[in-house]
């Protein structure tokens, strides 16, 4: 089965060796499992289509609570699902690949491979680099592709789909005019800075 009935899930390789487990690319005919995979490492058993689309349904983009587009699309996701099957008709026409490969190798370039946290001791905090995990990875690089779509869409004339499909595409190249790869760049430096 092809997802949206147009692109195979099948061709598509997963080049990072850490994200081959958690990426699933399991053919579905539409990318909608309500919630049956609600359990620990649940999220692994949901096509990575279903992600992107419910991460676009996230409340407060940024983690910053804007007065007229937090809530903007959370429970719709028939909207969202809308969103992204245009945003791949844009990636097809524009790259002639399939968009699930490029989407599955702007995710790969979009995953930091270490960040912060914050150690305590006597009183004094600071910063300690420590690997992530390829859960987090996946989940760091979907926030950062949906919110900088969000970005790019938000009060402008550009719709939610071509800012998603101009981010997908510009991810996939590695190129860091693209929110999720700026960020994630930024995330590195500094916990290259913390060890």
């Amino acid at each position: 089965m092809k997802i949206f009935g147009l692109y195979d899930p099948t061709e598509v390789k997963v080049e990072d060796p850490g994200l081959k487990d958690y990426i699933n690319l399991k053919p579905v005919f539409v990318p909608h499992s309500a919630g049956r995979h609600n359990k620990p490492f649940g999220k692994t058993e949901v096509s990575i289509v279903e992600r992107l689309i419910n991460r676009l349904q996230v409340t407060g983009h940024d983690g910053k609570k804007h007065r007229r587009s937090s809530g903007r699309n959370t429970g719709k996701k028939h909207l969202t699902y809308k969103v992204v099957k245009e945003a791949f008709a844009i990636i097809h026409k524009r790259t002639k690949k399939n968009p699930i490969q490029v989407l599955v190798d702007a995710l790969s370039n979009a995953s930091p491979r270490e960040e912060t946290t914050r150690l305590k001791y006597g009183g004094i905090a600071y910063h300690q680099s420590v690997d992530v995990s390829p859960q987090r990875r996946l989940d760091i690089a979907l926030k950062l592709i949906t919110v900088g779509a969000a970005r790019n869409a938000f009060k402008k004339k550009k719709s939610l789909a071509s800012a998603l499909a101009e981010e997908l595409i510009l991810a996939a190249n590695y190129d860091t005019k693209a929110h999720s790869i700026s960020k994630k760049e930024e995330i590195e430096r500094i916990s290259k800075a913390a060890r």
